[in-house]
């Protein structure tokens, strides 16, 4: 398999990734196909993938320009994958501004591309650390010089905590976060769930052992167990809801209710 020149040495590029394969979902070109056989799997255990991640990026649109309206001009970006159209740092200088953001993947390529799309970007970082690993992420040059834990922040875990199983304790990793963050701070997740929309638990399980084989981990986590991630946060209204149901800026398409599967909100520190 002929190695592209935006994608690291010592990548297995016979290994499927999380990352290339929100990639793919999101019609993007960074994936091998490895990424797309399994994405195709996923896509056919759990029917409507594609659209259901664009309807998580328009929420992730939506909860940094209300971060914006908000005050808050700092975000860290955690598991942001592969910067695709509407990045965190382009919906957040809309309209001018200067917007900090520090994106942290454990993708390799993620990682890669990130710094490559966002050379000569002032304001912007690229740390290469993971979730489960709260103090490589403080600890980094980019979140040390562009993050100021004084001011609030916005702490985005977009489509990430789903593949964060219970044994790595994410609640413990979210509540060192939570330590540093000033009042005000925003804490934005998207969860993978099918408490909404039309998918079955049968189809989650299904779409569970795709990304097992790939040696990925995703827990479709209930309503329940992904509102336990918002303690110490005052949750804003609408709640925790299905992804079009989050302050929607248009009319709502309801032709195809698999977009209101997963679960969505964000939250204030006190």
């Amino acid at each position: 398999m002929e190695r592209p020149a935006w994608a690291p040495q010592g990548i297995d590029l016979s290994v499927p990734s999380v990352s290339r394969m929100y990639d793919f979902y999101l019609g993007g070109s960074h994936n091998f196909e490895a990424d797309r056989i399994a994405a195709r799997a996923a896509i056919e255990a759990f029917p409507g993938l594609p659209k259901i991640m664009q309807t998580n990026r328009a929420f992730m649109r939506r909860a940094v320009r209300h971060a914006r309206a908000a005050g808050v001009t700092q975000f860290l970006d955690i598991g942001s994958g592969i910067p695709t159209f509407g990045a965190v740092h382009e919906i957040a200088r809309e309209g001018g501004g200067d917007a900090r953001v520090v994106y942290v993947d454990n993708d390799p390529i993620a990682v890669a591309h990130s710094r490559a799309v966002l050379d000569g970007q002032e304001g912007t970082g690229v740390v290469a650390a993971d979730f489960r690993d709260p103090e490589a992420i403080l600890g980094s040059e980019p979140v040390r010089r562009l993050i100021d834990f004084g001011r609030p922040v916005a702490v985005l875990l977009v489509a990430l905590l789903h593949f964060v199983d219970d044994s790595d304790e994410p609640a413990a990793a979210l509540a060192r976060l939570r330590e540093v963050l000033a009042p005000g701070s925003l804490l934005v997740i998207s969860h993978a769930s099918t408490d909404t929309g039309p998918r079955t638990a049968a189809q989650g399980s299904r779409i569970s052992e795709v990304y097992r084989r790939g040696g990925a981990t995703l827990v479709l986590r209930s309503r329940a167990e992904v509102l336990r991630f918002f303690d110490g946060f005052e949750l804003l209204e609408p709640g925790l809801v299905a992804p079009p149901d989050w302050r929607p800026e248009e009319p709502v398409d309801e032709d195809d209710p698999v977009v209101y599967s997963g679960l969505v909100g964000v939250g204030r520190a006190a």
